[in-house]
């Protein structure tokens, strides 16, 4: 048998002469020299492993450096809510807002300005999606001249604020109507079918034109056409209410604020209503609650890659080791092998100390806190908790009801050195950590000459593409040292066959 080489200008010459199966004999020869290349390939899938879980605890880090922008916000800490004793009214309050008891008395509720046509507009057959030139009204046809008018309304000052229109008789009514709601005349219109009237009624709620009408239109399309009677709007009123029994307010609209707290009427009241603004501790706690559980993940995980067992005896699999396994039996073989691809590093330890230092040092600021175990945080006394942390519920709701600026403060002093607050510095202990591990491991943008690990895996396939190299060579030295005994035997085997037909066997 006689096979040619890839790459090779010689001839492979198999077992003609000698009986000897070569490429078995060639081949276990190769998988003996192989042997330092499957190791450079399990070194190169362990760097990518490593690589991954590398990156995948900078994502949960990531994460959750996302949520400590909460955390650093005065709103956070001091939540107000409002409840009232009637749903009339209702309040929403901010952390400005002060605590206590508001009383509200709605005599008026804001409407905004209406008119309908007095009548329909036209019969069973208008098409209001057809050309409006071509559709019959019950007081005529439309015209061009017809469909240049104006609409006027009034600003918040009274001003008159004057919206010109043109249009043409192939645009539809519907064409018309919507082009007006979605201008700038402050007004929605719109033609109900069912009834074959025109609404048009301003956006805004309330009595701007104290002098007159809030929807003020020209031309004979609103009145003979559209059979509108600017005499005929209704509504535009204000919202009056009393506050605290003492002093009247106005408002065109059905919200109002006052000392940082924003009430809303939707009817009028027959006695005061009673609203009480507090702090939302619970809210408060739960917020601070969902940090501390999200830190105590944090901890949890980093400190799983730390002490993950590392199983020497389970190398990554080659391929031609895959091939005489089950799914399962791979599956269960990588997990072991990948185990222990961060255990004992220097980065996640020295971050894990940061991290606890953050929390347990001093903070020194002017509020009433300095120190976690003030307002009921604390260590966890159990060694395999590593540094979690516990929550006093009890003592934490009594800090966030008695002085949730303190808390505040102790939390997010947005100062340098010691008075710096725990979350701005686990913020920056998050920042230095990713900072490292994107020097080892980098992020998907990076190219591997970016990063260590990147720059080792450029090693060792630059290693792994030389030996391969170096396989080829020896895999054609093999061939022909047994072309070559091939090719001798075949000369001896003549030689014996020519001397047995000379001399007569």
């Amino acid at each position: 048998m006689v096979d040619s080489i890839s790459g090779s200008n010689s001839m492979r010459v198999g077992g003609l002469a000698s009986g000897m199966d070569t490429d078995s004999l060639v081949e276990q020869l190769m998988n003996a020299e192989r042997q330092k290349l499957y190791k450079l390939q399990q070194q190169q899938t362990k760097l990518n492993w490593q690589q991954d879980t590398y990156r995948e605890v900078n994502t949960s880090l990531a994460s959750f450096d996302d949520s400590l922008l909460s955390m650093k916000l005065s709103t956070t800490y001091n939540v107000k809510t409002a409840s009232s004793t009637s749903s009339a009214v209702t309040a929403t309050a901010t952390a400005s807002s002060a605590n206590g008891t508001y009383s509200l008395e709605v005599n008026e509720i804001a409407t905004s300005a209406i008119n309908v046509s007095q009548g329909a507009i036209a019969g069973t057959d208008f098409n209001p999606n057809a050309a409006i030139g071509e559709q019959n009204f019950t007081n005529g046809t439309v015209t061009a001249n017809d469909l240049k008018f104006s609409i006027t309304t009034y600003d918040k000052d009274g001003a008159a604020q004057t919206t010109d229109f043109e249009f043409d008789t192939t645009d539809s009514l519907n064409k018309i109507l919507k082009d007006i709601s979605n201008s700038d005349a402050g007004v929605r219109a719109f033609y109900d079918e069912q009834s074959k009237k025109v609404i048009l009624e301003k956006k805004d709620t309330g009595d701007f034109n104290k002098n007159g009408k809030e929807i003020e239109f020209s031309n004979n399309f609103f009145n003979n056409v559209l059979q509108l009677d600017q005499s005929a709007e209704t509504g535009g009123v204000d919202a009056q209410f009393t506050y605290n029994g003492a002093l009247p307010i106005t408002s065109h609209s059905n919200s109002y604020t006052l000392g940082g707290v924003t009430f809303n009427f939707t009817e009028k009241t027959e006695k005061p209503v009673k609203v009480t603004v507090s702090n939302d501790v619970d809210a408060a706690f739960n917020k601070i609650k969902d940090f501390v559980d999200s830190y105590n993940k944090i901890v949890e995980d980093v400190n799983s890659k730390l002490s993950e067992k590392v199983y020497r005896d389970f190398p990554p699999l080659t391929d031609d080791q895959k091939k005489e396994m089950s799914e399962d039996e791979i599956k269960l073989w990588d997990e072991k092998a990948k185990s222990g691809m961060l255990k004992g590093d220097s980065v996640l330890q020295n971050s894990l100390y940061s991290l606890r230092s953050a929390w347990y040092n001093n903070v020194e600021n002017d509020g009433a806190y300095s120190q976690l175990a003030q307002i009921g945080i604390t260590t966890s006394n159990n060694y395999l908790d590593n540094g979690k942390l516990i929550i006093d519920e009890e003592k934490l709701k009594a800090a966030l009801t008695e002085n949730p600026d303190g808390v505040y403060k102790l939390f997010s002093n947005d100062v340098e050195g010691e008075g710096r607050g725990i979350v701005n510095r686990i913020e920056d202990t998050l920042k230095n950590t990713m900072d490292n591990i994107y020097q080892k491991a980098g992020k998907s943008t990076y190219t591997n000459d970016q990063f260590s690990i990147g720059k080792q895996l450029n090693d060792v396939q630059d290693r792994i593409d030389s030996f391969q190299d170096y396989l080829t060579q020896v895999e054609d030295r093999y061939w022909r040292q047994f072309t070559a005994m091939e090719t001798a035997i075949s000369q001896m085997n003549q030689q014996s066959a020519y001397l047995a037909s000379n001399f007569g066997g």
